[in-house]
């Protein structure tokens, strides 16, 4: 049956979608990654993501010292674990707050740096 061919129900028909569609009010989509439901990431954990980036991204442009190339490593790690299971935990955070210290010549005059401390910081109660 031809689409002019059907009664008009008010309803809405999308057939052949590829990607995520989402009509009307209170919906949720998903997207399903080879048979596993992705799901949202906290907000502080995006947040968090985000500054990692940056804060890698800066770093690049420095020059490396021990303590850069420690906090490098663990924003890598960072940034894989959020990747992997959309969070960093506690023990990642830990370690992370650690280097950023240990780096804080360097980090506190960035603010990719200071952006990523207070991201942990939250995410750590403090």
């Amino acid at each position: 049956m031809a689409d002019q061919d059907r009664p008009a129900t008010g309803g809405i028909n999308i057939s052949n979608a590829h990607g995520n569609v989402s009509v009307g009010d209170n919906n949720q989509v998903s997207y399903t990654v080879h048979g596993a439901q992705a799901t949202a990431r906290d907000p502080l954990q995006e947040e968090l993501l985000t500054a990692i980036r940056a804060l890698r991204a800066d770093l690049g442009r420095l020059v490396a010292t021990d303590a850069t190339t420690v906090l490098d490593a663990e924003l890598a790690d960072a940034e894989d674990e959020i990747e992997g299971t959309g969070a960093a935990g506690r023990p990642r955070l830990a370690r992370l707050r650690l280097a950023l210290t240990d780096a804080g010549a360097v980090t506190g005059i960035l603010a990719s740096g200071v952006a990523v401390g207070q991201a942990v910081g939250a995410l750590l109660g403090g």
